[in-house]
Order: structure tokens, then C-alpha cells, then sequence
């Protein structure tokens, strides 16, 4: 029974490793759960070496930490704020554009946010260990 981890985990990555380049770029669009497809991605070996699925991986992981700072920083503020209600503002944005990055990658094109984009291309960029 003490395997089951390692088994469920492995079946993860079996099941990221079967997706094609595209599919997996799009999943990890996918408003607020396409950041554990993310991680799933950088952390497979098929997709170590494809800068494209790479960058795609970090742009949705970093419009996911767009959200978090969402909620963890500007609903705090939103009860001082009754005429705008700003953190709902925020949210609906990055959900537009999670699901506007995520139509333009169905359809085969490399799609870079403002500012997501540019830390995501960086980060897609550098080099693995051993590469």
C-alpha cells in the first residue's frame, strides 16, 4: 500500500507524456488547475528539450501566480474599495486571457502576454542541467 504514491505519480507523467506538444500547451491554460498541468510538464522528460511547451508551461504558471497575488493581496484590499471592485476586475482579466492564450495555442500559434510572456520566454530559455 505504501507504493501507491509513487504509482499514482508515475501514472501522472505517463498520461503527461502521452499528450502531444499542443495538447499539453493548451492544458496549461486551463483557468486554475493548468498550473499543476504545468508543473507535470517542466517535470516530464519528453518535454524538457521543447522550448516551445516549456514556455507555454511557465506563462501559465506565472498568469496562475497573477492570481494568486489576486487573492492573497488585493481581496484584502477590496472592502475598502466599494465603488470598484477591483479584485474581481483583476480575476476576470486573467481568466479572459488564460482562455484567450489557450484558443490561440489550439490553433497552432505561439501567443506571448505582455510582461507573462516576456518572464516566460526567459525562463523557457535558460538551460537544464546536463543539456
Amino acid at each position: 500500500m505504501g507504493d501507491a504514491g509513487p504509482t499514482r505519480a508515475m501514472g501522472s507523467m505517463g498520461t503527461i507524456s502521452a499528450l502531444s506538444p499542443r495538447q499539453a500547451s493548451v492544458l496549461c491554460y486551463v483557468p486554475w488547475v493548468g498550473w499543476i498541468v504545468s508543473i507535470l510538464v517542466l517535470a516530464a522528460p519528453k518535454f524538457r528539450p521543447d522550448r516551445v511547451v516549456r514556455f507555454h508551461a511557465f506563462q501559465g504558471l506565472y498568469l496562475f501566480a497573477a492570481y494568486l497575488v489576486d487573492v492573497v493581496a488585493i481581496r484584502q484590499l477590496d472592502p475598502l474599495m466599494v465603488v470598484l471592485p477591483v479584485s474581481r476586475l483583476f480575476e476576470i482579466i486573467i481568466v479572459a486571457a488564460s482562455i484567450f492564450v489557450m484558443v490561440r495555442t489550439a490553433q497552432g500559434v505561439v501567443c506571448s502576454l505582455p510582461l507573462f510572456g516576456e518572464l516566460a520566454h526567459r525562463s523557457a530559455h535558460e538551460s537544464w542541467p546536463g543539456n
